[in-house]
C-alpha cells in the first residue's frame, strides 16, 4: 500500500473522525489545514438513501452557485439560427451544428459542457458513445437541452454545477476553491445541499441523506452534521 504524504498526515491529525462538524466548522477546519502548493478544489460528497437501480429513484440536476466554482468552464453549443447567435453572444467557446457534431465524432471532446437545442438533439444523440462515458451528453434535467441557449451558456460559465448519483447512490459536487472566503464556501455548499434535497425522488423511502462529507483535493474527508438541514 502506498504510504500517505507528510501533508496528508498533518491534515489527518487535525480531524476528529468520530465527530460530525457543522458546515461552518468543517469549512473552517479545512481552510486552516497546512497548505498545498496549488489552489485546491473543495468537493462535497453525499451518500443517498436511494435505490439507483429503480428508474423512479434517480437523482440528477444542476444548480448555479452564488459565488461560482473558481474554475474556467469550456462550453460548446449545438444550435443554428437565433439560438446559435445567442450562444455566441453569451460567450460559448464553440457553436455549430453538423460541423461541430462531425468534429466530436472524430474524437474531439475538449470541452466541459455541451448545450443543445431540443431540435438539435436528434443529431446529438448519435454522439452517445462518445459523450455518454464522459458525462457530457446534454440533458433537460440539467438545463443543457434548451432553446434559451444564451442563458444556459451564461449560467454554465458563471458557476452552474451538475450532480448525479452513481450506481452506489453517491454524488460528488464541486463547491469552489480553497482560496474562496469561508463565507462564500458556506453559501455554495448550502446551495448544493438544498439542491440535492429538492432532487429527492418521491419514491425514496426512509432517510434520504445518509451522510455528507466535505474535502479539499488533498485532504481527508470531514463529516458534516446534517441536522441543521431539514428533511434529512
Amino acid at each position: 500500500m502506498k504510504s500517505r504524504s507528510k501533508l496528508y498526515k498533518s491534515r489527518v491529525a487535525l480531524v476528529d473522525r468520530s465527530k460530525f462538524y457543522s458546515l461552518d466548522e468543517a469549512i473552517a477546519l479545512i481552510k486552516k489545514m497546512p497548505a498545498a502548493k496549488f489552489d485546491e478544489s473543495i468537493d462535497i460528497a453525499f451518500n443517498l438513501g436511494i435505490d439507483p437501480r429503480q428508474s423512479d429513484q434517480t437523482v440528477r440536476g444542476a444548480v448555479s452557485l452564488p459565488h461560482g466554482t473558481g474554475k474556467s468552464v469550456r462550453v460548446i453549443c449545438v444550435a443554428d439560427g437565433d439560438a446559435a447567435v445567442a450562444a455566441q453572444k453569451a460567450g460559448a467557446d464553440a457553436v455549430g451544428m453538423d460541423d461541430l457534431i462531425e468534429k466530436i465524432k472524430a474524437g474531439w471532446t475538449d470541452f466541459d459542457v455541451m448545450i443543445a437545442t431540443p431540435a438539435a438533439m436528434t443529431k446529438v444523440r448519435t454522439l452517445g458513445r462518445v459523450l455518454g462515458p464522459k458525462g457530457l451528453m446534454p440533458n433537460p434535467k440539467t438545463g443543457t437541452v434548451t432553446d434559451d441557449t444564451g442563458k444556459a451558456v451564461t449560467e454554465s460559465k458563471g458557476g452552474r454545477v451538475e450532480f448525479r448519483a452513481d450506481k452506489g447512490g453517491a454524488a460528488q459536487v464541486l463547491a469552489g476553491k480553497l482560496s474562496f472566503d469561508a463565507a462564500k464556501l458556506v453559501d455554495n455548499a448550502k446551495t448544493i445541499i438544498n439542491a440535492i434535497q429538492r432532487a429527492r425522488p418521491s419514491a425514496a423511502r426512509g432517510t434520504y441523506m445518509l451522510s455528507c462529507t466535505l474535502s479539499a483535493t488533498m485532504s481527508p474527508g470531514v463529516k458534516v452534521d446534517l441536522k441543521e438541514f431539514v428533511r434529512i
